[in-house]
């Protein structure tokens, strides 16, 4: 299944900077959506869809630093370029530490910040495309039993059957079946190729 259709969001309180980067981005065909604060960003914001984030430091009420910090807190992959009229360096640097992309100054240059947007949408779709995977890994092996998770633990481990049976106290012949059922539970074309998309998404099994 494709990605949805990339788009920005810009949460800035400065409308007419926001009417201006929308118009700007348009005129190269990508689209965009305004909030003038975090609350109406956070009421809109849908996850599923591959986007990157212009945010403003300073703004009434909730700051963007917060709204980063609530981002993280959620484990969004949405990228964040920051961008800010009083912006120093020890500002930039702490929004840098936080996970973001970049940090521009107002007035930015119009092509500098389409040049930063383009790469920046293109990190997201990668980012995206990466998240979709783990959660679909995730909901493949929240159907397996706690013995089974266990099961795949020891595998992703390294261990053999043999191994696994002797640690478990149980036969070679049972653990076998297990695997069999783990790769008919998760729809996996061998454990191999399982353990390779667990360990490549960096996915809990237990």
């Amino acid at each position: 299944m494709d990605l949805p259709e990339a788009l920005v969001y810009i949460v800035d309180d400065d409308q007419e900077l926001c009417d201006s980067l929308s118009w700007l981005l348009e005129s190269v065909n990508i689209r965009s959506r305004i909030y003038n604060d975090v609350a109406s960003f956070l009421d809109n914001y849908d996850p599923a869809v591959p986007a990157c984030l212009v945010l403003d430091v300073r703004m009434p009420r909730t700051g963007g630093f917060q709204l980063q910090e609530t981002l993280n807190s959620i484990s969004s992959p949405l990228p964040i370029i920051f961008v800010s009229a009083h912006g120093d360096i020890r500002m930039s640097v702490k929004a840098l530490q936080q996970g973001a992309v970049n940090f521009l100054e107002k007035p930015y240059d119009p092509q500098h910040m389409l040049d930063v947007v383009q790469e920046t949408l293109e990190l997201a779709r990668q980012r995206f495309a990466a998240d979709r995977s783990r959660r679909e890994i995730e909901e493949r092996i929240a159907g397996l039993t706690p013995r089974e998770r266990q099961i795949l633990a020891l595998v992703i481990d390294g261990l053999p059957s043999q191994n696994i049976a002797r640690k478990l106290g149980t036969s070679v012949k049972t653990i076998d079946v297990h695997r069999t059922r783990i790769k008919a539970k998760t729809g996996a074309d061998s454990i191999a190729t399982l353990v390779r998309d667990i360990l490549q998404h960096h996915v809990s099994v237990l």
